[in-house]
């Protein structure tokens, strides 16, 4: 054979070759192949669907998909999707919809296919594998799985959710966004014994899933936290979730047509999750036929609340116990019970150390007087004063003295009189929990404290501050 002829042979299936990938023939003649050995059943599919059939998501779907979304074969494909992380410089890989994947284990070949239409109850999993390897990997592949989930979801721990519900024509009943709240234990300005026995409870209900299968319990563990308006109940659910790394499935009741709904919304929720329930003793003096005391109660301690282990569930007041029908508090309903009071001078001087930086000031005495005198503001009326005054505590400090004045002499409203309902006014924020007691506080205490200013004999010197915000005041209250 000469070297024209090789070259010529060279040439020829070079260009063919070109050919097959430009009009995508290798694509066809694999489809073809994979049809060939179909007829013959060489391979065996199985499906995993989003649902089981009482509509409960399905926890091996999602242990999957977080298995399939790390594979090298994922990130090489010629399509995927990208999202951020909490963090910025986060990016995830998720697959797309219909789009299949290829994996391979002790020599068997895998392939996965995701049968997703976005709201449809009917996606799923689709993994094809030959019949001949079922056997002999089938048991083990499963486990590796899973194994790899668990070591992702342990790297990803602190990525926390936020779940609302949503109406009830739709087949899935929640929508998610990162849980992105700043407040923590550390962060939250409390009796330090009382939040030690908080942080006790709850890590002692981490560790307690044996203690209570021997009890014949349901394993899961009910807060009240009830107060006056800001006074910081939305930053603590928000510090409690943190602590226990799970995610809040927040209700809204405005979006319960009927009594099933209960049910439904609660089938949905996921182990190591926290439910929370806010403005109850508003809900229960309302006239909704979907929000009843038989429906509250059937949610908080029914049959239903049995169908998922490891819940936290937390219900806000702004009122008093003596409020509400005590059958909703009875221990079983309710376990714990943290009362959230309105700022004392304890607590005013851990708000003046973190909005401040203050640990001592000679005004730090005349405000003591002022609060001896049975005056009281919210924590969040005295945040909202140091945060527009951190610039200069003395003139902070004054404004905080005017201010609680004016409210001792019943010179003005309470402040906080107004609810934490989910009106037109709150803060359209989806990647926080709002602290929905002081949305109107802060506005009104503006106006107040800008005519305060104006009134001012001379501006102090500005002072040196370290500011550490802190999201809610010191709790007294019971635990147990």
């Amino acid at each position: 054979m000469t070297i024209s002829s090789i070259f010529f042979i060279f040439v020829i299936s070079f260009l063919i070759l070109r050919f097959f990938r430009k009009t995508s023939a290798l694509h066809i003649l694999k489809h073809w192949w994979l049809s060939f050995e179909n007829l013959f059943h060489l391979h065996q599919s199985f499906k995993i669907p989003l649902y089981d059939h009482n509509f409960r998501e399905n926890q091996l779907y999602r242990k999957i998909l977080t298995y399939l979304d790390s594979l090298p074969s994922v990130q090489d494909s010629d399509f995927t999707n990208l999202f951020s992380g909490p963090n910025p410089s986060d990016i995830f890989i998720h697959l797309d919809a219909n789009q299949i994947v290829h994996d391979t284990f002790l020599g068997a070949k895998l392939s996965w296919k995701n049968n997703t239409v976005a709201g449809d109850s009917a996606s799923a999993l689709v993994l094809r594998m030959k019949k001949k390897d079922k056997r002999r990997v089938f048991q083990q592949y499963f486990q590796h799985i899973l194994s790899v989930a668990d070591e992702i979801e342990q790297r990803r721990k602190k990525d926390i959710k936020l779940f609302m519900n949503s109406g009830s024509g739709e087949t899935y009943r929640w929508r998610s966004v990162p849980f992105t709240h700043p407040a923590s234990f550390e962060t939250v300005a409390m009796d330090v014994e009382l939040k030690n026995k908080v942080k006790t409870d709850l890590d002692q209900f981490l560790k307690s899933k044996q203690y209570y299968n021997r009890l014949g319990r349901v394993w899961k563990r009910s807060y009240l936290l009830y107060g006056a308006s800001g006074t910081g109940k939305s930053s603590f659910v928000a510090a409690m979730a943190k602590f226990l790394c799970y995610d809040v499935y927040d209700i809204d009741v405005s979006k319960i047509t009927d009594g099933s709904d209960w049910k439904t919304l609660l089938m949905q929720t996921t182990p190591k999750s926290m439910i929370l329930i806010e403005d109850l003793d508003r809900l229960l003096a309302g006239k909704s036929t979907a929000v009843n005391l038989s429906s509250v109660l059937n949610f908080m301690d029914g049959i239903m609340s049995c169908c998922g282990e490891e819940r936290v569930m937390v219900f806000t007041m702004n009122g008093t116990k003596d409020e509400v029908d005590q059958a909703v508090l009875r221990p079983g309903r309710v376990d714990v019970h943290i009362h959230f009071p309105l700022c004392d001078f304890s607590t005013f001087k851990i708000l003046a150390s973190s909005y401040l930086g203050l640990k001592e000031h000679k005004l730090f005495p005349q405000v003591e007087e002022v609060f001896q005198t049975g005056a009281r503001l919210s924590p969040a009326e005295v945040g909202e004063i140091m945060i527009s005054n951190r610039n200069s505590p003395s003139r902070a400090l004054k404004t905080v003295i005017t201010a609680m004045q004016v409210q001792s002499n019943g010179q003005g409203q309470r402040l906080s009189h107004s609810g934490s309902g989910r009106g037109s006014e709150e803060v359209n924020d989806a990647n926080a929990v709002i602290c929905r007691e002081s949305v109107h506080t802060v506005r009104e205490f503006r106006k107040l404290y800008g005519l305060l200013r104006l009134g001012s004999r001379r501006k102090e010197k500005d002072e040196s501050v370290h500011s550490g915000p802190i999201e809610a005041p010191r709790i007294e209250g019971r635990v147990g």
